[in-house]
């Protein structure tokens, strides 16, 4: 603990702002986690089997299969069922699944803002720490003139090259998650669009 104290303290009030931005960023990791899990962003395996039941003709045992789920795929595909069994036009069907699809991916993408900006501002913030400890360590140089201990030159640049440290520790993972959580919500796109082109092409309810 005193050498956590040490390092906020010698980091100045940008290493807190780090800080808080390292505990903002595992909360959001954690919470984007949670969430894609409650979306059932990692599984389609209902959804698929409807899409096949549907493709065969058990229209009614398709729209049971997806009926009260809560994944992203599966609230798509009852959505593009509904829309198909409705007798609705071809287009507004299509319309509405479009619809529908860009809710849900809104849902998957949620958060991922937050950590990408956070993976913009954190490097940015140990930066501006350094450079503010390098102009008060060469001040201090000034003020010594030809006293100056050139250790202490040394202890004062180490001390703001600590902010530049921090801010990429915190950018670094942030921009991995950011990078990941993209990549689901890229397969849940290209999964919805798949399964709901294979409805269309199998045609409304008969």
């Amino acid at each position: 603990m005193e050498a956590i104290a040490l390092f906020l303290e010698r980091g100045g009030p940008a290493i807190w702002a780090i800080a808080a931005l390292s505990v903002a960023t595992l909360a959001l990791i954690l919470w984007k986690l949670w969430r894609l899990a409650l979306l059932g962003a990692f599984a389609g395996q209902r959804a698929e089997r409807a899409v096949a039941l549907w493709q065969q003709g058990a229209r009614d045992e398709a729209a049971a299969t997806v009926a009260g789920r809560v994944g992203l795929r599966a609230r798509l595909v009852r959505a593009a069922i509904g829309a198909l069994g409705a007798g609705l036009p071809e287009a507004k069907a299509r319309e509405e699944t479009t619809r529908i699809a860009r809710r849900l991916l809104a849902e998957a993408r949620a958060g991922i803002r937050a950590l990408e900006l956070i993976s913009v501002i954190a490097p940015l913030l140990g930066l501006l720490g350094t450079v503010m400890g390098m102009i008060e360590a060469f001040q201090a140089l000034e003020s010594s003139g030809a006293a100056a201990d050139p250790s202490d030159l040394a202890g004062g640049i180490w001390a703001a090259l600590l902010t530049t440290a921090a801010g990429m520790a915190v950018a670094i993972p942030a921009a991995m998650a950011v990078t990941w959580f993209e990549a689901i919500a890229d397969s849940a796109r290209a999964d919805m669009e798949d399964l709901a082109t294979r409805l269309f092409l199998a045609g409304g309810a008969r």
